[in-house]
């Protein structure tokens, strides 16, 4: 068996599901059977059975999955030594980064990194802030947001404080639709927080769409008023009627962090981007 099929069978475990983990990893689902059929052929064994509740692991996978597991993380172990003892950054850098950051920051980040660090390959998974901190042991590094992740070094990078935004006068005269989308619960929070204490803005909620730059372009639009954070206001959005979140007289901020696991913070390629990160050179023009 190879590396990529014991992989494979810890992606199974994880995503819980055929489709899940062909989605997940961007293998046909066709393949993915196909790929855990020969695996459980050339065991002998049966790996998984499927009920209406996912893959479940076997005996014998329970097993079959703690040689996976050992045999990865020595594989693993084994190139970071490697990388440790080259003069030069090279191998691989895996990221994890929330969908905000990696279309408002990470270009520019990236373009920074790369061009110093060229003989570094970046594996880059985004999406939102809760599946990225759901599949973090997967990454050297994750830019998420809201709460930082336990067991990880953390570093915040930047405080992203949020608007309330709108075509017409917030003055609380009319009832608006409130244009929500879906995120993390913690955001999600923050925004039920608020709207719970405020008694001056009247609105009713009538649509939820897929994420912030929908959103966006819905209000902007004159279809309702919805929360911005900061760092997605282009210039021109200024000029629209807007008013800071304040809760308990504080301004209502949704704080972005870098988080890594402490032995694997040395790796040259790691050690070289949390740099980056955390010495503010990566912002650039940019304005947090």
């Amino acid at each position: 068996m190879k590396l990529e099929d014991y992989q494979l069978l810890v992606h199974l475990h994880h995503y819980k599901t055929i489709r899940a983990t062909a989605r997940n990893v961007l293998i046909s689902q066709p393949a993915v059977t196909q790929r855990l059929k020969y695996i459980e052929e050339y065991l002998g064994a049966e790996v998984f059975i499927r009920t209406s509740k996912g893959l479940v692991l076997t005996p014998e996978g329970e097993v079959v999955l703690e040689h996976a597991c050992a045999l990865l993380a020595s594989e693993t172990q084994l190139y970071n030594q490697l990388l440790r003892k080259k003069e030069t950054v090279s191998g691989t850098l895996s990221l994890g980064v929330s969908s905000l950051v990696s279309q408002h920051y990470l270009p520019h980040i990236l373009q920074r990194y790369t061009t110093t660090y060229p003989d570094v390959k970046i594996d880059l998974v985004t999406g939102a802030s809760a599946e990225i901190k759901y599949t973090a042991r997967d990454y050297h590094v994750t830019i998420v947001r809201g709460e930082p992740l336990k067991g990880y070094k953390c570093h915040g990078l930047f405080d992203d404080p949020l608007y309330l935004f709108d075509t017409v006068k917030l003055d609380g005269r009319s009832e608006r639709p409130f244009i929500e989308f879906k995120t993390d619960a913690d955001y999600q929070k923050l925004v039920e927080e608020w709207m719970l204490q405020q008694n001056k803005i009247k609105y009713r909620r009538t649509m939820k769409v897929d994420q912030f730059e929908t959103a966006k372009q819905l209000m902007v639009t004159g279809l309702g008023m919805t929360v911005l954070p900061k760092s997605i206001v282009a210039d021109e959005l200024w000029d629209l009627p807007h008013l800071p979140l304040y809760i308990n007289g504080q301004p209502m901020n949704r704080k972005t962090w870098v988080c890594f696991y402490e032995e694997t913070s040395d790796l040259p390629q790691v050690k070289a981007f949390i740099h980056l990160l955390t010495s503010d050179s990566w912002r650039g023009g940019n304005d947090a």
